[in-house]
């Protein structure tokens, strides 16, 4: 067991600890001090992501420093020209994000390994082209995504433009196993240079963002989109998108300028209805007809739109797909471009309503675990074997992929095809929850829920635990008074079926997936960059009423277990 007093105070006493990290140790009190060292903050397949603050479980210039050494020690065992190809870095709108860029620059550079840097902050997505454009040999984005104002995080990228796998992860904790402790890591003088990149990767992408438009000659006068990217990344290349495809867009202006502090939203977050809150006032008073929001780094995108009784419904992440999955494929159809070969790739805690559709249009659908980067692997895989089958990408988290030269979500392919979606239809007198309607009638009512529960600190992470541990000993036989016809639990990759085992092909991940009678689906999974436990409710009924009807109890019994 570690002492925390102990490791306390040799942060307070380091001589290198930086004048805010020591005023913060200074401030610090019992349970804090316990909640900033109790474990070092892992690293996980979607890199490292936690509170900003000194200590061994926080972002801070020391556990970036020894992230980038293990990421890079990893990329120089593993490929040959690891340090001529160098890596790419970029960084959106959070605290302290270039000087964690330049720390992780430095780092790099100091075993050898050359580094390209934007001058300003981009999208998640510009950084996954980036990689293959230069080709480099991988990357790095400082950012927190959608977390809160206090958050950052060190997200890591291979040379295909992908996160890493857990395969590749595991090679990065054997380094990270490898190297002295926190604070006696030193970084050496810089071995290798960095190039500041030019304007020509920025412009690649973006002519290849205008290259998916389906029906660019779309008429779109009377038009009216709110656009904000709030205070991040998103806000020059997806107000230039707009404007140059020519939607008569309204700025939400102050949250335009980029901000860590997030002053004049309620939260960056697209998935939270209070992200909407200044679009929605804009969208009322300039009458305008849809709502597209990115969220910090721009890999997500959120949607509101005014419906047929001329109010605003919000869009999930789960309903957007489903609505672009057809738009997608009804065209490719009409057009030849589809084969027996396509494919959906999708995850296992997305709705069911996108894979119908899909499969109505006779294209495969494939399932992964959780995280865009399984994803955007199989497309690399895909482009290795020379193969033709990717569609659509998406998971319900508000994460898309509409064109195959990113290798990650992408808020601004999104927005480019949502607005053209969103047009589309309303030129044909449609809004888009009478589409959604449409679709109900021919593929099921889908009624998709999430919901979270926070487990804070070295107690709540034993909690957790502990919950997720019953479960698997105990497992439900019915839930919500729903017979359980199918249990998949992927953490020993066994699926449980009248009575019998079969084997799981997807890796291990600690989710827990129940299946219910009727064709509802329940599934659990603690986040990997929250200290948080996710409930995924796919209830699948007649409607919206009937549906409700039937979560509400399967809501409450599993409430009882996680409060």
């Amino acid at each position: 067991m570690r002492d925390i007093q102990k490791l306390y105070e040799a942060w307070l006493s380091h001589e290198e600890m930086p004048k805010d990290l020591k005023k913060e140790l200074k401030a610090m009190k019992g349970k804090a001090i316990e909640d900033a060292f109790f474990q070092d903050l892992q690293f996980g397949t979607a890199g490292m992501r936690g509170i900003l603050g000194p200590g061994t479980n926080r972002i801070n210039i020391f556990t970036i420093r020894r992230a980038a050494l293990a990421f890079g020690k990893y990329l120089i065992k593993a490929y040959p020209d690891a340090q001529k190809r160098g890596v790419v870095i970029a960084y959106d709108n959070r605290h302290k994000n270039t000087e964690l860029m330049i720390e992780t620059s430095r780092t790099l550079r100091s075993i050898g390994i050359r580094t390209c840097i934007f001058d300003e902050l981009k999208p998640t997505p510009l950084l996954s082209f980036a990689v293959r454009h230069l080709n480099c040999i991988g990357g790095v984005m400082i950012t927190a995504s959608h977390n809160p104002k206090n958050y950052n995080g060190f997200k890591v990228y291979d040379d295909t433009g992908s996160q890493l796998t857990p395969e590749k992860v595991d090679l990065i904790l054997k380094e990270f196993k490898e190297l002295p402790e926190l604070l006696d890591i030193k970084v050496t003088a810089p071995t290798n240079g960095y190039a500041l990149l030019s304007d020509d990767t920025e412009e690649t992408y973006f002519k290849n963002v205008l290259d998916i438009q389906i029906n660019p000659n779309l008429d779109r006068k009377g038009y009216r989109i709110v656009f904000s990217p709030q205070h991040g990344a998103g806000a020059k290349l997806g107000m230039r998108a707009l404007n140059v495809i020519g939607y008569d867009v309204i700025k939400v202006l102050d949250q335009m300028e980029p901000n860590p502090n997030f002053p004049n939203t309620k939260s960056p977050n697209p998935e939270d209805k209070a992200a909407y809150i200044e679009a929605i006032k804009n969208a009322r008073a300039h009458g305008a007809h849809l709502i597209i929001t990115t969220d910090p780094d721009a890999d997500r995108l959120g949607l509101a739109y005014r419906n047929k009784k001329g109010s605003f419904s919000y869009l999930t992440g789960n309903e957007g797909g489903a609505l672009l999955i057809d738009y997608i494929l009804k065209h490719k159809k009409e057009r030849g471009e589809l084969h027996q070969d396509s494919y959906l790739y999708t995850t296992i805690v997305t709705s069911t309503l996108g894979s119908k559709i899909a499969e109505s249009y006779g294209v495969n659908v494939k399932e992964f675990l959780t995280g865009f980067k399984f994803i955007g692997t199989q497309i690399a895989l895909d482009d290795l074997n020379k193969v033709d089958r990717f569609v659509f990408g998406y998971e319900e988290s508000y994460g898309c992929l509409v064109a195959p030269f990113v290798r990650d979500k992408d808020a601004i392919q999104a927005l480019v095809l949502y607005s053209e979606m969103a047009l589309y239809h309303h030129l044909a007198g449609k809004t888009l929850d009478v589409v959604l309607e449409e679709l109900a009638v021919k593929h099921g009512y889908h009624h998709d829920v999430t919901k979270s529960y926070e487990f804070i600190g070295a107690a709540g992470q034993a909690k957790l635990q502990a919950i997720l541990s019953n479960l698997r000993n105990n497992a439900p036989t019915s839930l919500g008074g729903l017979k359980v016809v199918q249990y998949d639990d992927y953490l020993v990759s066994k699926r449980y079926i009248n009575g019998k085992e079969e084997e799981l092909t997807l890796p291990e991940s600690d989710v827990l997936r129940f299946y219910l009678e009727g064709g509802s689906t329940v599934s659990i999974r603690p986040s990997g960059t929250e200290p948080k436990c996710k409930i995924y409710y796919g209830i699948i009924s007649e409607n919206k009423k009937s549906a409700e009807a039937l979560l509400k109890p399967i809501d409450e019994q599993l409430a009882k277990l996680f409060t």
